[in-house]
C-alpha cells in the first residue's frame, strides 16, 4: 500500500509540475464559450418572426457549428459558441435570406446582434433549412461512430434497438454484447455505470433511443483509456440540452414480458445548468422451463422442473454543471442505481435412480452510487486542456437462497445460507492536452484507482472475503499527420497493480500497454487503417467472491478469488469507404489472450456426487476473425443493413496439455428500414448465431427476430410504436453442455422470448446537444460477457 501511495504522489506531482512550465501541456478549446442573440422582425409590419431558421457556420470553411430557431417574440439564443469568425445565415419561406459575418473572442464570448429585419421576396421561395446534418456512420482514426441523432427510425426504442445497429457488435436477445467476438467495455459518457457493471442487458434497456446522441466503437483504444476490454471499448454518448430555459423527455413502454419508463428534465439558466433523470424497468415473473443432468464418477442426476423469476431496476441521477468563463468548467453527478432479481423454482429429480423434489428461493438486489467531480481549464491556445477529475463509487450486492429437497422422508433437507458484498472505489486522475503544432497533439495523464471489496457471509458459509485491489497508471500519447493522407497517433500506459487478499495472499504486477494506429485516406470517401494495441481485463467482484451458491444442490457455483488477470494482443487491419449511398465497413483481425478467464466444471472439493462450477484460468487462446458491415439504400427512404462476423476460437493450456480444436464462430444480423409520408416508419430484423464453444463446453445455435412500426407525433417532437419479437414462438431453446474429465453437464433452458409492446415518447424544450468529459474506470471484467453458457450474442 506505501508503495501505491507513493507512486500514485509521485505521479500527480509531476502532472502538477508539467501543468505550470510554460508551454507544456496546459490544456481543447472550451465547448461551452458564448452565446449570440438576436431578435427578428418582419421588415414591412415590424412584428416578430417565428420559426425562422438560424444557421452558424465558420467563415474560413463554411462548416456548420450551430443552429435554431426563433421563439413566439422573434427572439433566439445560440449556445456554445467558440471564439471565431462565423456567417449568420438568416431565412424565412418567402423572405430573402440574410448573410451576417461575426467575431467572438475569448474576452467578449457573447455577442448580441440586436434586432434583425427580413425582406419578403416578391415570388414564392423554397423554405430555407440551414442545418448541419451528420452522416449516419463516421470513420475516425481509433474508432467508428454511429450517429444515432441522425438515424430517424430510432424513435421509440431502447439503447439494445440502437446498438443492433452499429458495425461490429453482437447484441443477444436480453441486451448483453459483445465485440468482434470477444469481451468488451461499456461506457455512458466516457464512464463506467455501477448498473452496467452487474447487468449490461437490463441497463440498456433502461436508455431511451432518443436519448443517445452517438456511439463510439473503439476497436484500438489509446493509452489514455485504462486497459480494459479485450475486444474493446464501447463508449455511449447521451444526448445534454445547451438551450436556456427547460427542456427533456418522457419514454414509456408498456408490452407483455416487461415495462420501461424514463424521464429526463434539464433546466439551463445562464451558464450553470442542472440535469435530472429517472427511470425504471418492471419484469413480469418468467417460467423458464429447465432440464438438467449433472454426472460425476460417483453419481447420476435428472433434474426437470420451472423457475419464475422477475427482475427490477431503477436508476435516478443528478447533475450540475457551471462555466467560470470560457475557460473554466466544473461539473458534479451523482447516480443511484438498484436491481432485484429473483424468484422461486420447482425441480423433480432422479438421484442414483432414486425419485425427489426440491423446491427452491433466491432473491438478489444491487445497490450502486457512483460520485463524480470534474474540473476542466482550457486557454486561448485552441486545443490547450487541463483536467482534473474525481469519483467515488459504493455498491452492495445481496444474495439469499434457500433449497428444500424432499427425499420422501417427513422432514425435507434444507439448505439456506446469505451472502452481502460491498464494493467501495475511490478514483483520482488528471490529464493534459498540448497541441504542439498544427496536426500534432501529445496528452499526458496519471491515474489512480484504490477498490476494496468485502463479503459477508451468514453463519453456516465459508470465511468472509477482504479482497484489496490498488491500481497506479500513466500514460502519453502522440499523434501527428506524417502527410497530407497518412496519420499516426500511439502511446503507451504503464499499470501496476497491488492486491491484498485476506491480509495472507499478497500480488502485485506491473504492466505496459502499447498501442500503435497507422491511418491512410485513401480517397476523400474512403480510408485504410492497420492497429496494435494490448488490453487487460482484471476479474470483477461476480468472479471473485467464493460465496457458495447452493440454490441448486447438485449444481452449485463459487467465485475463484486467485485468478489472474487476462493480458491480450490485437492486431487489426480495416478498410472503410462510401459509394453512391453505400457504406462498407471491413476489417480482418488477430487476436492473442493469455489466461483467458472462462467458467468451468469441476467435482465439488466438499461432497464429490456435486458439479461445482467456478471460474478458471483455461490456457491461451489465439483467434483470427473478420467483419463486415454494409448500408445499402436501394431506394432514398429504404435502407437495408447487413453485420457479418466471423471469427476462430481455440484454447491451448501448457500447464495441463489439454487443447481444444479450433472452431468456427459467426453472427449475422439482417435489418430493413423504411420510411413512409406522415412519419410512419417500418423496420424488420433478424439475427442469427452459431454455436458457440468454451474450453469444457458448447453452447448450440440460437436465432431470434423481431420488427417494429412507428408513427412521429406533434411535429416529430414525439412517437408511437408497435414492437415485436419471435411472434410466432413462445421459447428460445438454449442448450447447453459442458464436459471434463470428471463431470458432465447437460442443460436445456425453454426460455419465453415471445414480445408484444406499445412504447410512447415524447420531447420538449429546445434541444442542443453536448458530451462533458467524464472519468472512466473501465479496466474491470463484467460478468455478462464472459463467453459460452448463456451467452446468447447475435450479430448486429
Amino acid at each position: 500500500m506505501k508503495r501505491f501511495l507513493l507512486i500514485i504522489l509521485l505521479a500527480f506531482s509531476m502532472v502538477k509540475v508539467n501543468a505550470q512550465i510554460p508551454g507544456f501541456p496546459q490544456a481543447a478549446k472550451s465547448t461551452i464559450a458564448g452565446r449570440i442573440t438576436m431578435v427578428v422582425l418582419d421588415s414591412v409590419t415590424n412584428e416578430p418572426m417565428e420559426y425562422v431558421n438560424i444557421g452558424i457556420s465558420k467563415f474560413k470553411d463554411n462548416k456548420p457549428v450551430n443552429g435554431g430557431v426563433t421563439d413566439s417574440k422573434g427572439k433566439v439564443v445560440l449556445q456554445n459558441i467558440a471564439p471565431d469568425e462565423y456567417k449568420v445565415a438568416i431565412g424565412f419561406l418567402g423572405y430573402e435570406t440574410k448573410v451576417i459575418k461575426i467575431t467572438t473572442t475569448p474576452e467578449k464570448p457573447d455577442l448580441n446582434l440586436g434586432q434583425i429585419f427580413l425582406q419578403p421576396t416578391k415570388s414564392t421561395l423554397n423554405e430555407v433549412v440551414i442545418e448541419g446534418q451528420k452522416a449516419v456512420i463516421e470513420n475516425k482514426i481509433d474508432r467508428m461512430v454511429y450517429n444515432a441523432e441522425a438515424d430517424g427510425t430510432n424513435a421509440g426504442g431502447d439503447a439494445t434497438d440502437v446498438l443492433r445497429k452499429v458495425p461490429m457488435l453482437a447484441v443477444d436477445m436480453n441486451g448483453n454484447i459483445q465485440l468482434r467476438g470477444s469481451a468488451v467495455r461499456v461506457l455512458i459518457n466516457g464512464k463506467p455505470s455501477g448498473t452496467m457493471a452487474n447487468s449490461v442487458g437490463d441497463a440498456l434497456k433502461m436508455i431511451p433511443a432518443e436519448q443517445i446522441k452517438s456511439v463510439e466503437v473503439i476497436t484500438s483504444p489509446s493509452a489514455k483509456y485504462d486497459a480494459e476490454g479485450s475486444g474493446g471499448i464501447i463508449n455511449i454518448i447521451t444526448k445534454k440540452s445547451n438551450a436556456q430555459g427547460v427542456s427533456g423527455s418522457v419514454n414509456t413502454s408498456v408490452g407483455i414480458r416487461q415495462n420501461n419508463g424514463a424521464f429526463n428534465l434539464t433546466a439551463k439558466t445562464g451558464r450553470l445548468s442542472m440535469n435530472t433523470a429517472l427511470g425504471t424497468s418492471l419484469a413480469y415473473p418468467q417460467s423458464t422451463r429447465i432440464s438438467l443432468i449433472n454426472k460425476t464418477n460417483t453419481s447420476e442426476v435428472s433434474q426437470n422442473g420451472y423457475s419464475e423469476w422477475k427482475r427490477n431496476l431503477y436508476n435516478g441521477s443528478l447533475g450540475l454543471d457551471y462555466d467560470f468563463n470560457s475557460y473554466n468548467n466544473i461539473s458534479t453527478n451523482v447516480k443511484y442505481n438498484r436491481f432485484y432479481n429473483g424468484g422461486d423454482g420447482a425441480m423433480d429429480l432422479i438421484i442414483n435412480n432414486v425419485p425427489a423434489s426440491s423446491y427452491n428461493l433466491t432473491d438478489q438486489a444491487t445497490n450502486n452510487v457512483d460520485w463524480n467531480v470534474d474540473y476542466r481549464k482550457t486557454s486561448k491556445k485552441v486545443g490547450r486542456e487541463f483536467s482534473i477529475a474525481a469519483q467515488l463509487t459504493e455498491g452492495r450486492n445481496t444474495n439469499e437462497f434457500e433449497n428444500r429437497m424432499n427425499l420422501g422422508s417427513p422432514m425435507p433437507m434444507i439448505t439456506a445460507s446469505n451472502n452481502v458484498g460491498k464494493n467501495r472505489e475511490y478514483t483520482l486522475q488528471a490529464d493534459i492536452i498540448e497541441p504542439i503544432k498544427p496536426g500534432m497533439t501529445f496528452e499526458l495523464g496519471v491515474k489512480g484507482i484504490a477498490r476494496n471489496i468485502l463479503s459477508a457471509y451468514s453463519a453456516n458459509s465459508a470465511q468472509d472475503f477482504d479482497y484489496v485491489q490498488n491500481v497506479a497508471a500513466a500514460y502519453s500519447t502522440i499523434s501527428f499527420n506524417v502527410s497530407k493522407k497518412i496519420q499516426f497517433k500511439g502511446g503507451l500506459r504503464a499499470e501496476y497493480t497491488d492486491i491484498d487478499l485476506n491480509n495472507n495472499f499478497k500480488n502485485d504486477y506491473f504492466n505496459l500497454f502499447p498501442n500503435v494506429i497507422l491511418s491512410h485516406t485513401i480517397t476523400p470517401m474512403s480510408s485504410f487503417k492497420v492497429s496494435y494495441n494490448r488490453r487487460v481485463q482484471r476479474p470483477s467482484l461476480a468472479y471473485l467472491n467464493p460465496f457458495r451458491n447452493e440454490s441448486n444442490q447438485f449444481a452449485v457455483s463459487q467465485g475463484n478469488p486467485y485468478l489472474d488477470p487476462e493480458l491480450s494482443d490485437n492486431l487489426e487491419l480495416g478498410y472503410s469507404t462510401f459509394i453512391k449511398g453505400t457504406i462498407i465497413n471491413a476489417s480482418v483481425f488477430y487476436r492473442n489472450i493469455n489466461h483467458v478467464i472462462e467458467n468451468t466444471n469441476i467435482v465439488d472439493n466438499i461432497d464429490p456426487n456435486k458439479v461445482l462450477t467456478t471460474f478458471t484460468n483455461v490456457g491461451t487462446s489465439q483467434s483470427f476473425g473478420t467483419n463486415l458491415f454494409v448500408s445499402y439504400n436501394p431506394l432514398p427512404k429504404w435502407t437495408l443493413m447487413t453485420n457479418l462476423g466471423l471469427n476462430t476460437y481455440q484454447v491451448k493450456n501448457s500447464l495441463t496439455d489439454v487443447n481444444t480444436d479450433t472452431y468456427l464462430n459467426y453472427n449475422a444480423f439482417l435489418r430493413s428500414a423504411t420510411t413512409f409520408k406522415k412519419g410512419i416508419s417500418l423496420e424488420l430484423f433478424g439475427v442469427v448465431s452459431s454455436p458457440r464453444y468454451t474450453f469444457q463446453g458448447k453452447t448450440d445455435a440460437m436465432y431470434f427476430y423481431g420488427g417494429s412500426i412507428k408513427k412521429e407525433l406533434f411535429k416529430k417532437k414525439g412517437s408511437v410504436g408497435l414492437n415485436v419479437i419471435n411472434p410466432l414462438s413462445r421459447d428460445l431453446a438454449i442448450n447447453v453442455r459442458t464436459e471434463s474429465a470428471n463431470t458432465y453437464q447437460a442443460q436445456e433452458i425453454r426460455y419465453p422470448i415471445r414480445s408484444v409492446g406499445v412504447n410512447f415518447s415524447y420531447s420538449f424544450g429546445k434541444l442542443k446537444f453536448t458530451e462533458k468529459k467524464r472519468i472512466k474506470n473501465d479496466d474491470v471484467k463484467q460478468e455478462q460477457q464472459q463467453g459460452g453458457g448463456m451467452n446468447m450474442g447475435g450479430m448486429n
